[in-house]
């Protein structure tokens, strides 16, 4: 849960985040915080000091269109950054809650992605829905219900990810996109409170207050039983239900990534045997 003074949290961590030969200030080595001065933003923002503390301290809650995209400016906040200062600045936000339920159509459009891991997430990173593939691509994990925790809170994850820190830094970006999307999203609130209790390195990142919706980037996995994998990942935007992403893993055709993807589908496949025997054998299907 953020605190009464969201944009003031934010400005500072975000602050500390530009070193001074970022906007080529000097660095006389002799700084008490890290990152920029107050004073050194203001000037870079052509605001008065005295304007942005009172806006870092929360005396000022009502900036302009034009103090804000000066001072995103002068923190050299990309778009999904600057559009969260602006949310924050103009106190501007969605009313529409994010979706949990996964229509019928984007099931059936998901299951019949046979060739590759796809998967649907929420706004607060829960998997509300899986193909085989994906099933079987994160099988080592103790649950498969919510990225977040797997990353954080599964200690599977850091054999899985070739590169855990990047990958924890993402989704955690990630997170802070939805939570910017869906400021009052009472599942976001409850996974961040968990996570905040339970994962010191999630807090840590988490104050950093990185805004960085994860659209597509490549990664690289270790699987126990297929071995590394480098996959090319997409987030699409389901527009029909807010908040919601179909997640998809590809590999170049000929790659040792589509490679990989083959060995994943024999292993998915009999999994979904073996499934599909003690479902059989419950029903009492078979008979000795």
């Amino acid at each position: 849960m953020e605190s009464e003074n969201a944009l003031g949290d934010y400005l500072r961590a975000r602050r500390a985040a530009v070193a001074p030969a970022d906007v080529g200030l000097p660095d006389d080595g002799a700084r008490r915080v890290p990152g920029l001065r107050r004073d050194e933003v203001a000037l870079l923002a052509g605001v008065s000091m005295d304007y942005y503390i009172r806006l870092e301290q929360g005396r000022e809650r009502h900036p302009s269109e034009q103090v804000l995209r000066a001072i995103a400016g002068a923190l050299r906040l990309d778009g999904a950054a600057a559009a969260h200062l602006f949310r924050l600045g103009l106190s501007v936000f969605g009313t529409t809650a994010a979706a949990t339920t996964v229509a019928p159509e984007l099931l059936r459009l998901m299951e019949g992605m046979r060739e590759v891991p796809a998967f649907v997430v929420g706004a607060a990173q829960d998997v509300l829905a899986a193909n085989a593939m994906a099933r079987a691509l994160y099988g080592g994990f103790a649950r498969y219900d919510n990225l977040l925790r797997m990353i954080f809170l599964d200690p599977f994850a850091r054999e899985f990810y070739a590169d855990w820190d990047h990958a924890a830094r993402i989704a955690v970006g990630n997170l802070r996109a939805s939570s910017s999307q869906f400021p009052r999203d009472e599942r976001i609130e409850r996974v961040v409170g968990e996570l905040s209790v339970r994962s010191p390195a999630f807090t840590g990142l988490w104050a950093r207050y990185e805004v960085r919706p994860r659209t597509h980037e490549d990664k690289r996995f270790r699987h126990p039983q297929v071995g590394e994998m480098r996959l090319h990942f997409e987030a699409l935007a389901v527009t029909s239900a807010p908040g919601q992403h179909l997640s998809v893993y590809s590999a170049e055709p000929g790659s040792a990534g589509a490679d990989a993807l083959v060995l994943l589908g024999r292993l998915s496949e009999r999994e979904g045997a073996v499934a599909d025997q003690a479902t059989a054998a419950e029903k009492g299907e078979f008979r000795s």
